[in-house]
């Protein structure tokens, strides 16, 4: 009867392609989202600089480990969901007689323009991304951890009001810039500074000054600096004279490996972030 051909119907109808389509559509909407996010590079410094990227274990690749940045160039890099590394900028790099790329701060040891899996010899300054984590949050922060070596900043796009980095201290877990403006390798402790000469990559420093500036971990070794051994918890592992000479500096950056409560950023999962080496205030 009527109630029989309806019932047929129905059941061709379910088996066409647009039906099909549209079901598919319905079940999309009730998956949880998977944000991908846009990284936009751009270099301020007046030289240029080569950005290394360096992928957490377990999280798929970026399309480069690895490029060059001229003066005023900018580039895209685009993160998959739930993407999770690092970034930071070599400097002062050249290819010897062999062809061997090496850079005098922030070297991957490929021995090439890609990193392919190298992460960067300390000192540098160092970007952190974790996409879409916990929360459908992300997380990132500018670390000092591993030294510096030069000034450069994080501006979430679209994901909450960004304040300017050099105004204040913690973010409380608040979408808005960080970084690090200042030139620290000028004002480095002396028994902290790195001189282009000690590199031996046998490029010039702008200007014939220092070209990084270590941490008290990488100078010295001691555990109470590097957070190790019995000084390997929040409790016993404090902020030393020259933690705090980064921090003062740079407010917003991690110092020393336990400086969570004023130097981790979150921002909604999707949220873009342009980043910019040499942020103009320090040109």
């Amino acid at each position: 009867g009527l109630v029989g051909l309806h019932t047929e119907q129905l059941e061709k109808m379910s088996q066409c392609p647009t039906h099909v389509a549209l079901r598919l559509l319905a079940l999309l909407f009730l998956l949880p989202a998977a944000w991908s996010a846009t990284f936009t590079m751009t270099n301020n410094c007046g030289y240029t600089v080569w950005p290394g990227l360096l992928s957490g274990a377990g999280t798929a690749p970026l399309s480069t480990t690895g490029f060059a940045l001229a003066h005023g160039a900018s580039a895209t890099v685009d993160a998959p969901a739930s993407w999770s590394g690092r970034m930071w900028a070599r400097t002062l790099c050249a290819e010897d007689a062999t062809g061997k790329f090496t850079c005098a701060t922030g070297d991957c040891g490929s021995g090439g323009i890609q990193c392919n899996g190298g992460g960067a010899a300390p000192p540098a300054t160092l970007m952190e991304f974790t996409l879409d984590g916990s929360g459908g949050m992300d997380f990132f922060d500018v670390s000092l951890v591993d030294g510096y070596n030069l000034p450069m900043i994080i501006v979430p796009q679209g994901g909450g009001a960004a304040a300017p980095a050099g105004s204040g201290g913690g973010s409380g877990g608040k979408c808005m810039a960080t970084g690090c403006l200042v030139d620290l390798n000028g004002a480095c402790p002396a028994d902290l500074r790195v001189m282009a000469a000690s590199t031996g990559t046998g490029a010039a420093a702008p200007g014939g000054g220092p070209v990084a500036c270590r941490s008290a971990c990488e100078a010295f070794g001691s555990p109470q600096y590097c957070c190790s051994g019995a000084y390997g918890n929040p409790n016993t592992c404090r902020p030393s004279t020259y933690s705090q000479f980064f921090k003062n500096a740079c407010p917003r950056a991690y110092s020393y490996a336990y400086d969570d409560s004023t130097s981790t950023f979150t921002c909604t999962a999707g949220t873009n972030y342009a980043i910019t080496f040499c942020p103009s205030t320090t040109r």
